[in-house]
């Protein structure tokens, strides 16, 4: 494995010690549970396939499945990437076409624009990922990483939803360097990102900013705890800056369970959680 992965700092990572705790999170969270094995969407893209790549390492390429949902538009190289990380780790697989399930719905709402059906095939694939959850007795992984929830880019309730995410605290960059150190495929790794929801979209064109501007950014609002003035201050281009918090604080809605109105001495998600890792 390569020995020298190269990341601006600071947001420079120890992949070898990344790589040790994200699989042993995986395997200590999915035994805890009960479960054996984990299930997770793959869609040819570098986060999906790490999340696969950390999972055969926690728990072994048999208890990995790996499940394609393309539809009609999408990008044929997406599903042949997807086939390649399959093939490269040993995993089981499917592939679950879900135009049937969601073109009759777009039929009768003709109406229906881009971001609308995008949200309606990305939480097609949840209901498809978490049947066959029920079906094989898995876990359902995520794969979205730290940049995504925090500009709030993913579909609420769609593939956002999962059980357990290896990736949450990774932000883009990071994810970039922690796919090069496990050696998975160049054109995976270099590809631009794109959630292939409809044709040509990507995700910078989307955002209005690249990957390495968001992280740069968002690493020092969040983790440094920088205001905005101070982020402008180390350089940054103040409509940037202002833009990046406006999306963190208008998507918070999304990292976070449905608030609940609090009328007891114990709510839940508020004051009560199930001790559960207290051995209780």
């Amino acid at each position: 494995m390569s020995s020298s992965v190269s990341v601006k700092k600071p947001l420079a990572i120890n992949c070898e010690q990344v790589v040790k705790v994200l699989s042993g999170f995986i395997r200590t969270e999915v035994l805890k549970t009960g479960f054996g094995k984990v299930v997770l969407g793959l869609s040819g893209g570098i986060d999906s396939s790490l999340s696969a790549a950390l999972a055969v390492r926690a728990l072994g390429p048999a208890n990995v499945i790996g499940v394609m949902m393309p539809y009609e538009t999408s990008n044929p190289d997406s599903l042949a990437d997807a086939e390649l990380m399959t093939r490269s780790l040993g995993i089981a697989h499917r592939v679950l076409e879900i135009t049937a399930m969601v073109k009759p719905f777009f039929e009768q709402n003709p109406e229906i624009d881009s971001v609308r059906r995008g949200n309606i095939m990305a939480r097609m694939r949840m209901i498809v990922l978490y049947d066959v959850s029920a079906a094989e007795k898995a876990l359902v992984l995520g794969t979205s990483n730290k940049t995504e929830y925090l500009l709030g880019y993913s579909t609420l309730w769609g593939d956002s939803a999962c059980a357990l995410n290896p990736l949450g605290d990774l932000y883009k960059t990071q994810v970039r360097a922690l796919a090069s150190y496990l050696e998975l495929p160049e054109r995976i790794i270099k590809k631009k990102p794109s959630a292939d929801l409809w044709i040509g979209q990507t995700d910078e064109d989307e955002l209005g900013f690249t990957y390495d501007q968001a992280d740069a950014v968002l690493e020092l609002l969040v983790d440094k705890r920088l205001s905005v003035h101070q982020a402008v201050e180390s350089g940054f281009p103040a409509d940037l800056v202002n833009h990046i918090m406006k999306v963190v604080r208008q998507t918070q809605y999304k990292r976070q369970m449905p608030l609940i109105a609090k009328l007891s001495n114990r709510t839940i998600n508020r004051d009560f959680r199930f001790p559960r890792d207290w051995g209780l």
